[in-house]
């Protein structure tokens, strides 16, 4: 009886292992030709949205994967390639509040003020993208972050037929850091492959309109 059970488990296992890393080459594949990494090549649109992340990791050390995405924004401002950057991230507490926080370096980067909106129900990956295009009424636009997840968010993006390219921000590889995301974003993209295809997930938050008044 135990033999079985360890047999079943074991197949179990593989069927889990060969559906994830399916998923995984599903949603590389998603992103081919859009991710751009030479601020010369990078084709323009008028707005930058950029995905949110903590600011610090444990014991108040920088969190260079934000630092990156915030440098690469401002990159893609300064170089002429987007008019207005729109910061989306978690806002769950006065004390914690990644949009207000992007915002602020953002502005010690040299980029005006009235130049960043922030999207304060950016939750998670799929509410950014989604609230990006119906809240914020984006047609277009350039996604901001690092190679990993700018795979899955173009993969999310194109399932809901909005026109996304991605700006690549510099990695941290070769760190533990990189290590966890490169684990979580495996479960991560199962759960946006279920979103799309099986749950037909919409953003925790709607709400009203608030277009970025460009021309």
């Amino acid at each position: 009886m135990f033999k079985k059970i360890k047999i079943t488990i074991f197949y179990i296992t593989i069927i889990f292992l060969i559906v994830v890393l399916s998923i995984d080459v599903i949603v590389n594949g998603s992103a081919k030709g859009a991710i751009y990494t030479d601020i010369k090549k990078v084709p323009k649109r008028k707005v930058a949205l950029v995905l949110g992340t903590a600011k610090y990791v444990k014991r108040g050390k920088i969190n260079y994967f934000y630092k990156y995405r915030i440098d690469a924004a401002a990159k893609l401002y300064k170089a002429g390639k987007v008019e207005a950057i729109l910061v989306s991230g978690d806002n769950r507490t006065k004390y914690y509040n990644e949009p207000v926080r992007m915002r602020r370096d953002l502005i010690k980067l040299g980029i005006p003020k009235n130049k960043i909106y922030m999207d304060f129900a950016g939750f998670r990956t799929l509410d950014s993208i989604m609230r990006a295009n119906k809240i914020f009424e984006l047609k277009s636009f350039i996604i901001v972050s690092q190679k990993l997840h700018l795979e899955r968010a173009l993969f999310i993006a194109k399932k809901h037929h909005i026109d996304a390219i991605g700006f690549r921000a510099k990695d941290y590889p070769g760190t533990l850091a990189w290590a966890r995301m490169r684990a979580r974003e495996y479960l991560a993209r199962v759960k946006a492959f279920l979103d799309i295809y099986i749950l037909h997930t919409t953003p925790k938050f709607f709400g009203k309109f608030e277009k970025i008044p460009i021309k």
